[in-house]
């Protein structure tokens, strides 16, 4: 990706949001990662974008109630069609993403469903075992009559975003705001639009709001290092929160110092395992083909969650069984869906390679972006994406543990009742999630992710000692 200071008129405009003000300036194009779309944004204004460590952040002495409340009708706006600013950054959006605009309107609308009540209170309270320590200085004192009281105190965040889903903006915002931080959005070049426009919505609801002033979002190149060495420093910030793939997390990692540490949602690979109970019946077939189908097309398979290597217990014609039903639910959701992307030159060169190699791999489907499946007895050496599944035949799925590791997210079970049977292998493996088949997307609202309770993690934990009672 470029960035250059032509500034063509055709560029698609992509404004800043800056501690409660709007910057809609056009000093810079870029390009777009995935589609080579040029867009325009305003130069940084560093003084703005970093709140000084001598001010208190906006939200510290907000009541979390409060907080929620404001998120709760956040949602509500961003929901409404009538709102004018989420739509025109779903138009702008779908010039520089992948994915067709009716697959983004309807993530930003399902994404919106975070912002409720019941959800967000639900998420504090996996995450604090006292939230009361949001919103102030819990007393404690140990067995020893040692006084203090601990706080999880405001941090100052800086959250690098990723671009293959919407949703993440949302759920960015709304961590961001529960644990009342400081908060920086560096947006992607695929979707340098949506954080805006939900600040910009919160903005229209009351201007003055601590959420709003303790909300800034911009977009510089990823590596850009004028940019980062500038801002990625303990006196500024204390954490990176990082989303995105394997050179963004690296790129991250060598500012890292005391004082200053990463959270990191680095890239995952999410699998299926089948057992043989599964393919026992015509109906079972049917039934665990579409559950897996299911999984694979999760944001048409953008989406860390999305299943890529399914692991299949049974014979070669069960498996292959198997793969003929799984390519047909895969082409009947590719084509609802409106995404017609063929795959990438690099990737539909590998798998036509495959194809000569009868003995070892079998493959329905073509590459042009209708969906495509592949059996073979070991997983592909390449990462399959854009609706491209890889059945690996395993004679049990014992086997397919050897295949789990710590990049492991998601594993879609099935059957549901041997799953208590291996939920510790994978998770001594490295996995991080197990689930029935079919159920990658949904997950238990407050349950961990990629192994750890977030909002913990955001916060800066503070004590204040008292001495000994006496």
């Amino acid at each position: 990706m470029t960035a250059t200071d032509d500034r063509p008129d055709s560029a698609v405009s992509a404004p800043f949001f800056l501690r409660g003000e709007l910057d809609d300036g056009r000093d810079i194009t870029h390009r777009s990662r995935d589609l080579g779309v040029t867009f325009a944004t305003p130069r940084i204004d560093m003084n703005r974008a970093v709140h000084p460590r001598t001010e208190v952040p906006p939200l510290l002495d907000v009541p979390l109630t409060e907080i929620i409340d404001f998120l709760v009708e956040t949602g509500e706006r961003i929901r409404d069609p009538r709102n004018a600013v989420m739509q025109d950054c779903i138009d702008r959006m779908s010039t520089t993403h992948v994915l067709p605009r009716a697959v983004l309107q309807a993530q930003v609308t399902a994404a919106a469903a975070y912002l409720d009540e019941r959800l967000l209170r639900t998420v504090v309270e996996q995450n604090f075992p006292d939230p009361g320590a949001l919103d102030g200085w819990v007393p404690k004192q140990d067995f020893t009559g040692r006084r203090s009281f601990v706080r999880a105190f405001a941090p100052r965040l800086i959250h690098v975003l990723p671009g293959n889903s919407p949703g993440v903006a949302v759920k960015s915002i709304a961590q961001g705001a529960m644990v009342k931080a400081v908060n920086l959005f560096k947006m992607s070049s695929s979707d340098p639009f949506t954080t805006v426009a939900i600040l910009r919505t919160m903005a229209e609801i009351d201007p003055d709001h601590p959420v709003v002033r303790s909300m800034s979002a911009v977009y510089w190149r990823g590596g850009d290092d004028a940019v980062e060495r500038a801002l990625y420093r303990p006196q500024y910030f204390d954490k990176i929160v990082a989303w995105g793939g394997g050179d963004a997390i690296d790129n991250v990692v060598k500012y890292l110092g005391p004082g200053f540490q990463l959270v990191s949602f680095d890239p995952k690979t999410s699998i299926s395992m089948v057992g043989r109970e599964a393919l026992a019946s015509e109906e079972s077939l049917e039934r665990a083909s579409e559950l897996a189908a299911n999984d694979v097309m999760i944001l048409n398979q953008e989406a860390c969650v999305a299943s890529r290597f399914l692991y299949v217990e049974g014979d070669q014609d069960e498996a292959d069984r198997f793969c003929e039903r799984l390519h047909a639910h895969i082409v009947e959701k590719a084509a609802a869906s409106g995404d017609h992307r063929p795959l990438e030159p690099d990737l539909r060169d590998q798998i036509d390679v495959l194809t000569m190699l009868d003995d070892e791999y079998r493959v329905w489907g073509r590459t042009d972006g209708t969906g495509l499946v592949i059996r073979s007895d070991a997983p592909v050496d390449f990462h399959p994406i854009n609706k491209t599944a890889n059945v690996v035949r395993v004679d049990s799925l014992d086997d397919a543990m050897r295949h789990v590791n710590v990049a492991t997210q998601t594993v879609g079970f099935s059957p549901p009742e041997r799953m208590a049977d291996y939920r510790d292998r994978l998770a001594s493996g490295g996995a991080q999630r197990i689930v029935r088949l079919g159920e990658a997307g949904p997950s238990t609202i407050g349950n961990p992710h990629d192994a750890m309770y977030p909002l913990h993690r955001f916060v800066h934990w503070m004590a204040h000692e008292d001495g000994t009672s006496s």
